[in-house]
């Protein structure tokens, strides 16, 4: 009994089972981080204000902002992005939380 007990406590000491479970911990953060640094979202332009260096999108749910599918308003990390689309455009996009305000970061046109 005495030698389950020693074996028992060894084990609580040891700090493989808390290294493997705080590595495990990190490569799922950093597989679900990859995963959500490069989502792309459908949407189609809805408005396009150069001005403003605003975009509205009617998109699908934003996997990454655990945001559902609606029509808003984004800003554009980029002016640039802004001369690539016009209204109608079917897009895939990424959106970004950016100094608190919504911000697409990437665009590109939706062929399929």
């Amino acid at each position: 009994m005495k030698a389950v007990v020693a074996l028992f406590v060894v084990w609580l000491a040891s700090p493989c089972g808390v290294a493997t479970a705080a590595e495990s911990t990190l490569e799922t953060n950093s597989a679900v981080a990859g995963t959500t640094a490069d989502t792309m979202t459908d949407a189609e332009v809805r408005k396009v204000d150069k001005d403003a260096q605003k975009l509205t999108l009617r998109h699908g749910a934003i996997a990454n902002l655990d945001m559902p599918a609606m029509t808003m308003v984004f800003r554009v990390s980029d002016p640039a992005l802004l001369d690539n689309v016009k209204v109608g455009d079917k897009v895939r996009f990424h959106a970004e939380k950016v100094g608190g305000q919504l911000t697409v970061t990437r665009i590109e046109a939706n062929h399929g």
